[in-house]
């Protein structure tokens, strides 16, 4: 049995390089749509009535309190009965997307709604306009407000980004399963997998907490 085992050689880092470029990637699209869709949609239910927040609302609970990975199954699994599958890349780039605007419209709203309302009447009184008020005083504050939260949201959707490989995605943890499957070395595999997290997370949140000091929140 021994035989059908190879051990880790410097042949497999392609294979490893591909899996860290490829969690990077679906990474970073999640973190840049969904901040901007959250951003949006995080204004709206700030600025709307009950009604469309009660509507916002009831979707984006959906996203939150579904599991990711069943959503990544779901949705691939529909996309592909409707004759028109997706790539692996597409499908969950959508889904991890999606699941992150969901929390950063929370975030945001929470920032704009932060802002006192004196503070705009202050600004109103000095002759701006609604958007200008929004755009300088609203924004500015309300997105300092809810930085370390976002930081948060980014951090975990890098980790979750692991989930995608249940759709066939070839990120870090999927081609770790494919060594480990030849290697039979979980644990060296997995340990380097961990790491790599770590040196990825880590800086992050340590530059996180220097902005935050630099802020002064």
């Amino acid at each position: 049995m021994n035989s059908l085992f190879t051990p880790l050689s410097w042949s497999d880092s392609g294979l490893i390089l591909t899996g860290i470029w490829n969690t990077i990637i679906i990474s970073v699209v999640a973190i840049v749509v969904g901040t901007v869709l959250g951003l949006i949609v995080g204004f709206l239910r700030a600025e709307s009535n009950k009604a469309v927040n009660v509507l916002f609302g009831s979707v984006l609970d959906v996203l939150r309190s579904v599991p990711l990975i069943i959503q990544l199954i779901l949705f691939s699994t529909f996309v592909g009965a409707m004759g028109n599958p997706l790539a692996p890349f597409v499908a969950g780039s959508i889904v991890l997307s999606l699941y992150t605007m969901a929390f950063m419209s929370e975030v945001f709203r929470s920032g704009f709604e932060s802002v006192s309302p004196s503070m705009q009447i202050a600004a109103r009184s000095l002759g701006m306009t609604k958007w200008q008020t929004i755009y300088h005083i609203r924004l500015p504050i309300g997105l300092r407000a809810v930085f370390p939260s976002w930081l948060g949201v980014s951090l975990s959707v890098i980790k979750d980004s692991a989930l995608v490989s249940v759709i066939g995605y070839m990120e870090l943890l999927r081609t770790s399963e494919q060594l480990i499957s030849r290697t039979q070395q979980p644990l060296e595999i997995l340990i380097g997998v961990g790491i790599f997290y770590f040196i990825i997370s880590y800086p992050l949140s340590h530059y996180g907490r220097y902005v935050e000091r630099k802020m002064a929140i």
